[in-house]
């Protein structure tokens, strides 16, 4: 390496200044970064303790509570009694759908997979 050229460099003021400034700004963001950390522990400290496995919440013996499954079919779209008419809003059922007559779950079919690209042969 050329010796001159490592001599100005390192002389020239601009070099010098942008150096300092890049330690600066660098012990800045560290500092920042630490004092961040301290913060976070605090607060974490403050914080309650996360309940103990005998302070966990059980399961009632009749089990689980508040949980109900029914089973929905769509009502009927009501018409209008013309075909020129149409319906308003106010004129529709407020909700979409009711409670089915056939409460059973609904199954897949024996010779089907139950989902596509699970490798079963499919129905037939």
């Amino acid at each position: 390496m050329d010796t001159f050229a490592s001599a100005v460099l390192a002389a020239s003021g601009k070099s010098v200044l942008a150096t300092v400034v890049f330690i600066v700004v660098g012990i800045v963001l560290v500092g920042g970064l630490i004092w961040a950390f301290r913060l976070g522990i605090k607060v974490r400290a403050r914080e309650p303790a996360p309940p103990r496995p005998h302070e966990q919440p059980r399961r009632p013996g009749s089990g689980p509570a508040h949980e109900t499954r029914r089973a929905r079919e769509p009502n009927e779209m009501p018409r209008a009694a013309d075909e020129s008419e149409r319906l308003t809003p106010h004129e529709l059922r407020p909700t979409g759908s009711r409670d089915s007559a056939d409460q059973r779950r609904p199954r897949w079919d024996g010779g089907s997979g139950g989902s596509s690209g699970s490798g079963g042969q499919g129905a037939p």
